[in-house]
């Protein structure tokens, strides 16, 4: 693959897009690309007045909002590297990771910065406020705001224009940018980002999106832009075609996403798969048990299938070419639902490690239960004497792989094998087409009474079908399998259900739960969870909260 500077694709797009939209905050301002670039010099001229040099760090915390966007794209074109965190971290958490990673400037939500201190980040020279880039602390006293503005009027007196435009050139192997890891073994580690792997998810990105995507394109962003999914395809790539970014400023209930898709009509759903399981669960599902009946009339099954399926495409703007789901697996039994009605979505497969992509198939192309092939640019292997039948570790290498975790050598070794395919600590099996099909995290596996590779993730798909169980985590108990279940006790109350009543329909599901499952994993009990688990930003439950000694 022949690369390309990413920050010169991005000097491209801007200028050629110049009086088009760019970002907008749902609901509020919509900055055009003439406007990006001019915050961008205006940040330049700051970062210059810093002292910030080429390859420092620069932390972002924030919810998503355009200002994001622009402060993320100053950071890179600048030379320099940003550090996203994540805005639901705690305070300490945020202190550390902004010290770990050497940042210098820290742009942060004016929310988040009531719980925070500058004492606390003694490095820092410039703390800014994110949503109005207001300085809220710096150690030059001088008025840097000030002295900016005045060199800026001076510099472009006829006003900024696209041939002013001009940014770092990056070269393929050069840190791009530190994404901390917030998955579910609980510690988070750097992971280095190259400009090869962002280059590489860009490139694979355009070629499977043409020609849907353009710079007349709308998105919805309402994924977490400090995470590698959210960043990567609701954002930066649209940012390379000139396409318009709609950022969900708010928290992305159901209720705000779907009057946001009916008012914006997006291209295409970048989403996780809990969004489609919940409105599956809502609204699908009983739709479905009241005509099941009809549903064994092959004529009136198909009637019914497309009316659903005309009604959530109705629902999702109407005019996405597909729905991408990532993050997390996806419930066996709603995609074989939506399978059933030809609905356009896909799953793909990625890691923070890969700048997210590791497989992807286009929805007419994907397999029920696979989350498609590996993309251009990256190998995959399975560590398995039969690949196809038994599963084993996914490994990768390419373009996209990660340079390492940042001040952690040792975290960096234990990713690569010997001859440096990286361990992703998946495992799957690869079908005969090249299609993969992932069965667990291996360090979620639990062997069984003979040995036998039980993954929670597959008994967890069947305890997430029953009525009012809103998710499950099955973990080892002495000896045995034990689901935490948190329950629907709000829908259960309109039911005219008591807690105990509920409590107690779900345990006595118990033997019809097993008989879906093999004699080696059945579940011994089940135990109640009185609010939701913790999660992830890709909504994923943080397992390693849960486990227990066996002992």
């Amino acid at each position: 693959m022949e690369f390309k500077s990413v920050n010169k694709i991005l000097e491209n797009s801007i200028r050629t897009n110049w009086e088009r939209d760019a970002l907008s905050n749902y609901l509020g301002a919509t900055l055009k690309y003439k406007d990006i670039a001019q915050r961008i010099r205006y940040l330049h001229l700051a970062f210059e007045k810093c002292g910030l040099k080429k390859g420092d760090k620069v932390a972002l915390c924030s919810r998503n909002q355009a200002n994001w966007g622009v402060c993320f794209l100053a950071s890179l074109t600048y030379g320099a590297v940003p550090v996203p965190i994540l805005h639901e971290f705690k305070p300490e958490n945020i202190h550390y990771l902004v010290n770990h990673s050497d940042a210098r400037v820290l742009f942060v939500d004016e929310v988040i910065w009531e719980g925070l201190s500058e004492t606390e980040m003694p490095d820092l020279e410039v703390i800014v406020q994110m949503s109005n880039l207001q300085l809220i602390y710096s150690k030059d006293k001088g008025k840097i705001r000030e002295e900016i503005l005045n060199s800026f009027g001076a510099m472009y007196p006829g006003g900024f224009k696209p041939e002013d435009v001009n940014y770092y050139e990056d070269k393929p192997d050069e840190l791009a940018l530190i994404n901390y890891t917030s998955g579910t073994s609980g510690f988070s580690k750097g992971v280095m980002i190259p400009y090869r792997a962002l280059y590489c998810n860009m490139v694979f990105a355009a070629r499977v999106a043409e020609p849907q995507m353009n710079c007349e394109s709308e998105v919805v962003a309402m994924l977490p832009s400090a995470h590698m999914y959210g960043m990567m395809f609701e954002f930066l790539f649209e940012m390379t075609i000139g396409a318009h970014v709609h950022f969900l400023t708010r928290i992305p209930s159901p209720k705000v996403i779907m009057q946001a898709f009916a008012e914006i009509h997006p291209d295409i759903i970048i989403a996780v798969p809990l969004i489609i399981e919940k409105l599956y669960k809502s609204q699908v599902k009983p739709v479905v048990d009241r005509h099941k009946a009809f549903m064994r009339l092959p004529i009136v099954d198909q009637l019914i299938l497309k009316k659903i399926r005309t009604a959530m495409i109705t629902a999702f703007g109407g005019r996405f070419e597909e729905v991408i789901l990532g993050g997390a697996a996806f419930n066996p039994e709603v995609e074989h639902f939506m399978r059933r009605m030809h609905f356009p979505f896909t799953v793909g497969y990625g890691m923070t490690e890969c700048a997210p992509l590791i497989t992807y198939a286009k929805w007419w192309k994907a397999r029920e239960g696979s989350c498609g092939k590996v993309i251009d640019g990256c190998e995959l292997r399975i560590d398995s004497p039969d690949p196809h039948s038994i599963p084993g570790e996914v490994q990768v290498k390419g373009e996209n792989v990660f340079l390492g975790y940042y001040k952690n050598p040792e975290a960096t070794k234990n990713a690569f094998t010997e001859d440096g395919w990286f361990r992703t600590g998946d495992m799957g099996i690869l079908d005969k087409d090249g299609y993969l099909y992932l069965r667990g995290r291996s360090k979620c596996m639990i062997l069984g009474p003979s040995g036998q590779n039980i993954y929670p993730e597959e008994l967890e798909a069947v305890i997430n079908n029953v009525t009012y169980v809103v998710d499950s985590l099955v973990i080892e108990d002495k000896g045995g399998l034990t689901a935490l279940v948190y329950p629907d006790y709000h829908l259960a109350e309109l039911d005219g259900m008591t807690q105990e009543q509920l409590e107690k329909r779900i345990t006595d599901g118990l033997p019809e739960i097993n008989s879906h499952l093999p004699n080696y994993a059945q579940i011994r009990k089940i135990e109640f969870m009185p609010e939701d688990f913790e999660r992830t930003p890709k909504r994923s439950i943080k397992r390693y909260l849960y486990q227990r000694t066996n002992e």
